[in-house]
């Protein structure tokens, strides 16, 4: 049977939290502003083929 008691398990996870390196506020920023700066760039292109795309349909289709 597993041992029930949580609290050597919490003592396993703040050791291996203190093994963590944690990014500076300057890399969070950085790495938001890029990781949003990248979705805009997808949503545009996405945005762009679509309207070609429907407008190519339109054409072949004749509507």
């Amino acid at each position: 049977m597993a041992n029930l008691n949580p609290f050597p398990f919490i003592q396993e996870v703040r050791q291996e939290v203190s093994k963590v390196t944690w990014p500076s506020w300057k890399e969070v920023w950085i790495t938001t502003a890029m990781v949003l700066l990248m979705v805009t760039m997808a949503s545009i292109f996405f945005l762009l083929a679509d309207i070609g795309i429907g407008w190519l349909i339109r054409r072949l289709l004749g509507l």
